[in-house]
Order: structure tokens, then C-alpha cells, then sequence
């Protein structure tokens, strides 16, 4: 994620009411999250996908080992594609380089479609990894320089949620579609990205570092609202970008103090928790775990019923974040998400053991469903969140790009590793191996985490300066 600058909200000089002004930010910043919809499709694709190629009458069989690179192939190529990412934002701009992401998209499903062997939906996969990385970068990157202060967090919750949009839209299809037409009607997202988002301006932040002023004011105003004041914003824009050319970071500098260390630590143990969870294997082999399950609903509804639990909760997240705050919610979704799996692997324990477990086919529905729902209140958003809030300006940036790199490596090793885990482990073990993990993830996030609702970017800071990270409750949170 990209260092995302402070602006003061502003008022407007006459006229207009300030839903009115807000409105094409909104449309700018959904435009932008095409591209993490076009994301989630890439992500959910091979949950119908997989068991239909390896099933005995596949037009294009595959391997369980093959199986497992068309599925983790995509974090190598995000790996790939967030590294070049932010060089390229810096570049040629944020606009640009979002609306070119359109086309490697729209090649990977193309490649799908039209693929006669398993390398072809190997390039395709790895085509696809690298847009999805370097949506993950420059997305929210975009959103955070055009979005004013007071709705900033609501637009910064839109890439989550249209990354949950898409995996529903892949489960939804996936369900009633063919191999072919899942993937036209996912080429058509990309398609959309393209038309609609070519009509949406370029930051005023990238403008004022290219020093094409004139530009950046058309950018602001066309945010912002022809009513809008927007000469004191702009100066505020001006004097960030200076500032931010005389402090740029390298990793080096995420060590030199103890609040970035300790910032550094929060967020990648997150992130690292994030990805344990085992969230990415349950998104990529949901048909296969209903499946395998013998659940009486049928493995596309259940999926569906899960894609739609969790766009829906996911939206309440971003509604609850700055009020229950984040450390609760993270603690919340940890606890949960240990008793979900630990369920989960007891109900395949009784069944691999023989028990007649016919009468508990709910039980993996309610289990997944529960685990989504609290992934998406807590491990889902909140590291990326706290990401934005730990660091200060100088190295925020450095930090981002460090995140993003050890986020994807470990989606590749759950996902890489998950159908060996089976193999190895059996279903019970995997998912008791997943639930300890978000115990111990509960645990850190208790003693190390800090509560930084309705702090100041600045009580942050003083607070990591400290000789420990203070569990304590802000005053203003609630009992």
C-alpha cells in the first residue's frame, strides 16, 4: 500500500451541499476498485474452477499437484507486479497505470479461455498475479490522494469490498456458467475498468510532484465540485509534496527508531496472521472443502451463501471500524476464527473416523460462514488500516512495499502448501493447525497490538516511543 498524504477537509466557498461534493470522489474511487473486483475474480476463480478440470471427463484435465500452481501461481505474479507498481504510479501516474493493468487482466482471461494445455493456464495465472499485485499498490494509492479527510476512511474500505464483490460475482457465475463463459463474463470486468475509468482525472498529488499545477487544480476541482474553495487545499497538497521530496525512506530506516520497530512489528505479524488464518485456502478451494464435506446444500450454493456473508459484512466493517475500534475487533475475529476452525477440523475428525456425521452437513456451512464473517470484521481490513496509521510520512512508503511483498509470499506458501497439508495431515489436522494459529495470533494481538482509535497520528507515534505498547483503552473507547 502507498504512503497516503493528510489532507485538511476543506468548505465550500458557496452553493452545493457536501454529499453533492463528495459524489465524484465516490465515483472516482469506485471506478478505481474496478480493479479490485477484476482482483477478487482472478482470486475466487479456481473455487468453481478446479474441481470441474480435475474432474475424470475434463476437456483439459489437471493434477491435484497441477491444481495447486493454477492456484498459487497468482501470488508469484503479484509478487512480480507490486515491485514495479509504485515505480510506475511515480512515473507515468496513478491513472495510468491502473487503466494499463486493464490489459494484462483482459489477456489472462482471454488466455483461459482459449487454453488447449495446463501451461497456458499457467501463463494466464501468473498474467493475472502480476495485475493483482500491482492493483493491491495502486489502487489504494489513487484513492488516498484524491479522497478529503472526512471520507477517506470510507472510501479506503471500497478496495476490500469490491474484492469481496468479485469473489461473489465468480461464485455466482460459477455456479450457473460454463468454463468458457465464467471466463468471458470475468474478461468483462476488466472491459469495464478500461471504459469507465479513463474518464476519471489523475491525482492532484502526482500532478503538483510532475509541477503541472494547472492540471492538479482541474483534478481538484473536478473532485471536489465547481463550488469548492480549493486554492487553500491545494496550497496544503503543495507544501506535503515538498516536504515528502526532502524525506524519502529506505528500509534501513524502518529500524532507526523504536516506534517504527515497533510499528513494524505490529504490521507484519498482522499481516503474517492475516494470511495463517488460512483465509486464501478457504476463498480458493471453498467447492472443494463443501465438497469433501458432504454437505447437503450443494457446494455452489454454499459458496454463494458465503460470498454474499462476507461483500455484506465487509461493508459493516468499514461502518464499525472508528466505533468498536480495532484492537476488539481484531481480538474478536481471532477468537472466532479459532473456535470456526477448530470446529471444522472436528467435524472431519468424527467423519474420516467413521461416524455418521449426516445429520451435521450445516456444520461446514456455518463453520466457513462464521470465519468469513469475522475475517472480514477484523483480519481482513484492519492490518492494511493499521498499516496506514503506524508508520509516520518518512517511511510509510518503504514500509507499504515491504508489507505487500511479505503478504503475497505467504498467500503463495498457504495456498502452494494447503493441498499438500491434506495430503499430509488430513482435512482435521490442517484446520486444527490453522486454528492454533489464530490463538496464538489472539495472543499477539492482546499483548503487542495498540488501540489507535481516536488517536492522532502523533499520540501514535508517542505511544510506540514508549517502553511498551500500552493495552490500555483509549478514554474515548467504549467499556
Amino acid at each position: 500500500m502507498a504512503d497516503m498524504e493528510t489532507v485538511t477537509p476543506m468548505m465550500p466557498s458557496s452553493g452545493g451541499t457536501s454529499e453533492g461534493l463528495k459524489r465524484p470522489q465516490y465515483l472516482a474511487a469506485l471506478a478505481a476498485t474496478l480493479g479490485a473486483m477484476a482482483a477478487g475474480t482472478v482470486l475466487a476463480w479456481t473455487s468453481p474452477t478446479l474441481p470441474e478440470l480435475q474432474a475424470p471427463n475434463s476437456s483439459l484435465p489437471l493434477s491435484v499437484e497441477e491444481g495447486s500452481w493454477v492456484g498459487s501461481l497468482v501470488a508469484v505474479g503479484a509478487l512480480a507486479g507490486a515491485f514495479p507498481a509504485g515505480y510506475c504510479a511515480e512515473t507515468f501516474g496513478r491513472k495510468l497505470t491502473i487503466t494499463a493493468l486493464s490489459a494484462p487482466f483482459l489477456l489472462s482471461w482471454i488466455l483461459i479461455i482459449t487454453a488447449q494445455n495446463v501451461a497456458m493456464l499457467y501463463i494466464a495465472r501468473l498474467v493475472a498475479g502480476i495485475a493483482t499485485g500491482a492493483i493491491s499498490v495502486t489502487a489504494p494509492m489513487y484513492i488516498g490522494e484524491i479522497a478529503e479527510a472526512s471520507v477517506r476512511g470510507a472510501l479506503g474500505s471500497f478496495f476490500q469490498l469490491m474484492l469481496t464483490v468479485g469473489i461473489l460475482y465468480v461464485y455466482v457465475f460459477g455456479a450457473i456458467a460454463s468454463y468458457v463463459w465464467l471466463g468471458i463474463v470475468c474478461a468483462a470486468v476488466p472491459v469495464a475498468l478500461l471504459v469507465i475509468f479513463v474518464w476519471m482525472p489523475e491525482t492532484p498529488t502526482f500532478l503538483l510532484k510532475k509541477n503541472r499545477k494547472a492540471d492538479a487544480e482541474r483534478s481538484l476541482r473536478f473532485l471536489r465540485g465547481a463550488n469548492y474553495n480549493i486554492q487553500d487545499e491545494l496550497h496544503i497538497l503543495q507544501l506535503e509534496v515538498e516536504e515528502a521530496a526532502k524525506n524519502n525512506a529506505s528500509i534501513k530506516d524502518l529500524v532507526s527508531s523504536r516506534a517504527t520497530r515497533k510499528a513494524l512489528t505490529v504490521c507484519l505479524g498482522l499481516m503474517v496472521f492475516q494470511q495463517l488464518s488460512g483465509i486464501n485456502a478457504v476463498i480458493f478451494y471453498t467447492v472443494d472443502i463443501f465438497e469433501a464435506a458432504g454437505s447437503t446444500l450443494a457446494p455452489s450454493v454454499a459458496t454463494i451463501i458465503v460470498g454474499v456473508i462476507q461483500v455484506v459484512i465487509t461493508y459493516v466493517a468499514s461502518l464499525l471500524m472508528d466505533r468498536a475500534g480495532r484492537k476488539i475487533l481484531l481480538l474478536l475475529s481471532s477468537g472466532v476464527e479459532t473456535l470456526c476452525l477448530g470446529l471444522l477440523g472436528l467435524y472431519f475428525c468424527l467423519k474420516d473416523s467413521g461416524t455418521d456425521v449426516s445429520n451435521l452437513g450445516w456444520l461446514p456451512l456455518v463453520s466457513l460462514a462464521f470465519f468469513v464473517v469475522v475475517f472480514s470484521l477484523g483480519f481482513g481490513p484492519i492490518p492494511w488500516m493499521m498499516m496506514g496509521e503506524l508508520f509516520p510520512a518518512s517511511v510509510k512508503g518503504a514500509a507499504s512495499g515491504l508489507a505487500v511483498t511479505l503478504n503475497w509470499v505467504l498467500v503463495f506458501t498457504v495456498t502452494k502448501s494447503f493441498q499438500n497439508l491434506l495430503t499430509a495431515l488430513g482435512l482435521h489436522f490442517t484446520y486444527w493447525l490453522f486454528a492454533i494459529i489464530c490463538a496464538i495470533a489472539a495472543v499477539f494481538v492482546f499483548f503487542v497490538v495498540p488501540e489507535t482509535k481516536g488517536k492522532s497520528l502523533q499520540e501514535i507515534q508517542d505511544e510506540l516511543n514508549g517502553p511498551f505498547i500500552s493495552r490500555r483503552k483509549p478514554a474515548n473507547s467504549p467499556a
